[in-house]
This record gives C-alpha cells, sequence and structure tokens, in this order.
C-alpha cells in the first residue's frame, strides 16, 4: 500500500470516519473508527498532514494527534461544504475534508490550547450568567407593570426598588405576588454574585497574562476584552495584518462588487459575535469621552461622529482598536498612544 500523505478526519460523537490519499492523491484508505480507537490509529502511522473540521472536540484531538508526530489543520466547516460530492454522508464529509486540506489557499484556524479554552469557558459561563440575570430583571419589571408598579429601566434600578416593593405593607400587591417577587430578588442577588466570582477569576487572569497587560493600555480595552482576545487568537500571528483580523470580527464592510463597480454595505458581522460586542461596548465608551477631550484621536471621533453620525463613529474606533490589537500581539510591542 502506498505511504498515506493526507488524511481527512471526520469527527463525531463515537463513530469517526478516515480518508487517506498518497502524493498522487490516490485514495489509499478508507476506514471507520470508534472513539477508542483514533487515537491508537494515528499512532501507528508515519507523520502526515491530518485535515479536520473545526467543530465540537477538534481542539482537544488536534492537540493529542500533534503529540503524534502528525501535523493537524483545522478549517472552518463552511470551508469544506463545497468540497462534498453527492449525498451527505460520514465517508463523503471526510473525502471532502482530506481535498480541503490540501488546497494551498485554504484558510485555518488555529489550534487552542487547554489554557486558551479554560478562559473562553470562563467567558461562557460569565456571558451565561449575565443574560440569565437580564432575563430576571425584566421578567420583574413586566410583571410588577402588569400590577401597576413601574421600575425604570436598568439593572440597577430592579436591585434598588424591588425589595424596597417587597416589604412596602400598603401597596397593592398579595401575599402571592411578594412571594414570587422575592424569589426573583434572591435569584438576582446569587447571579451577582457568581458573575462578581468569575470578575475575579478573569481579572486574576488577566494580571497574570504580560499580553493581557498590554491589552488593556488600550483605550476601549479591559479585562474582558483583553482576556477574550488572548483566548481566542492567542498571538495574533496567524493573521497577516491588522484588517485581516478587523475582517475576521466583522467590523470591516460587507462588499457585493462585480464589473468593476464596488458596492459596500454595513459591518460584515462575520466572526466572533463575544469578541465583536466587546469591542464595540468599548468603543461607545471611547466615543462618549472623547467629545470632552482635544487630542488627535478624540478630534478625529467628533468629526466622524459629526458627519457621519455616533454609531458610525462607535464602529469606526472598533475597528481601529482591533487593528491596534493586533499590531500590539503581532509585534509583541507595548501600546504608543498617538501624539
Amino acid at each position: 500500500m502506498s505511504r498515506i500523505i493526507i488524511i481527512g478526519l471526520d469527527l463525531a460523537k463515537r463513530s469517526f470516519q478516515v480518508h487517506g490519499v498518497d502524493r498522487r492523491g490516490k485514495v489509499v484508505l478508507r476506514k471507520k473508527l470508534s472513539r477508542e480507537n483514533v487515537l491508537a490509529f494515528f499512532a501507528n502511522l508515519p507523520p502526515c498532514l491530518v485535515g479536520m473540521e473545526a467543530c465540537g472536540g477538534a481542539h482537544y484531538f488536534a492537540r493529542e494527534i500533534e503529540k503524534l508526530g502528525h501535523t493537524v489543520r483545522q478549517m472552518s466547516p463552511q470551508y469544506v461544504k463545497p468540497y462534498v460530492k453527492r449525498d451527505k454522508n460520514d465517508a463523503n464529509d471526510a473525502e471532502a475534508i482530506c481535498e480541503a486540506v490540501s488546497r494551498p489557499n485554504m484558510r485555518f484556524v488555529p489550534t487552542k490550547s487547554v489554557e486558551q479554552q479554560d478562559i473562553l469557558a470562563l467567558h461562557r459561563i460569565r456571558e451565561r450568567l449575565v443574560a440569565g440575570r437580564t432575563a430576571i430583571a425584566n421578567q420583574a419589571r413586566g410583571l410588577l407593570l402588569e400590577l401597576g408598579l413601574v421600575i425604570p429601566q436598568g439593572i440597577r434600578h430592579v436591585r434598588a426598588c424591588l425589595p424596597q416593593i417587597c416589604e412596602d405593607l400598603e401597596n397593592c400587591l398579595t401575599l402571592i405576588e411578594r412571594d414570587y417577587l422575592s424569589d426573583l430578588y434572591t435569584e438576582l442577588v446569587e447571579l451577582d454574585e457568581k458573575i462578581a466570582k468569575y470578575d475575579k477569576l478573569l481579572l486574576a487572569v488577566g494580571k497574570a497574562s504580560k499580553a493581557c497587560t498590554r491589552l488593556m493600555a488600550i483605550p476601549g480595552v479591559g479585562v474582558l476584552t483583553a482576556t477574550a482576545v488572548v483566548a481566542a487568537v492567542g498571538e495574533g500571528k496567524d493573521f497577516r495584518n491588522g484588517r485581516e483580523f478587523s475582517a475576521w470580527l466583522g467590523l470591516v464592510p460587507r462588499q457585493h462588487s462585480t464589473g468593476g463597480r464596488q458596492r459596500l454595505f454595513g459591518p460584515s458581522k462575520r466572526g466572533d459575535v463575544y469578541l465583536r460586542k466587546l469591542l464595540m461596548h468599548g468603543s461607545r465608551s471611547v466615543v462618549r469621552h472623547s467629545k470632552a477631550k482635544e487630542d488627535g484621536r478624540s478630534k478625529w471621533l467628533n468629526g466622524v461622529a459629526a458627519r457621519r453620525g455616533t454609531c458610525r463613529a462607535i464602529g469606526a474606533q472598533a475597528n481601529k482598536t482591533a487593528r491596534i490589537i493586533w499590531a500590539v500581539l503581532a509585534k509583541d510591542q507595548e501600546y504608543k498612544a498617538a501624539a
């Protein structure tokens, strides 16, 4: 049998499909593996290029297979889809992965370390807790509105007003209403404590990382943004320049051009939604505080806001912040504010 040069590995929960070709592209291996036998199979193979889709469990298998001497490349499923022939099944998917990973211009997803995945897990759990806290606050305001009691918008108003309303015996609330409103407030306090715990963990991670410390010197970048960016892209060297990083975050205009006519629309909003949200929130703060400043960046932002509106100024600042982040990470240097 010819020596296997490239392997396409279709990941799953239990049944894994392998498709291998030699240096001429001839198929020399089609095999189905159970989850328990995947690593043993690659341990008995000579070093080769292994392609897989970036999906659940991909980073784990990429790290383990690389330890066995192979080169692993992960790809976004949307880039593999065009190579699927005929109907979709595991064998055709593995063949498509094998074909896609051999393309010279294919874009790959860098393999995350265990530490990066741990930091991203902290962010995901915290984001879920924040969403739950917002849901509780909105539910409490909605229920009180049905009872004729209005709480101003904002979670700080819910924290302040809800216990007062529950303790006020002169209002129109029944015992049942006081009971469930009290439960909602208890849930709100518990979520506040859990979120504060994850905030402390992320702050400790940020202070212990030199890359995060450098990023936090950039205006509009705090602990959450710095730790999330470092966990997602590492040193940022997988991007050729800052514009590629900004485009990956979906902060550049969406394009639909043809026949020499260039048509640009709003932000593409591709890529990591969470990172883009953090950058937009940080940029919103920068734009708000720039109104009272006279430095070069503030004058530029104020000019964009005057000509194009505040929302476009926020998007422009987020784009600029993303490019600065890439420069600080990829070039391993400190942030220097413009004169």
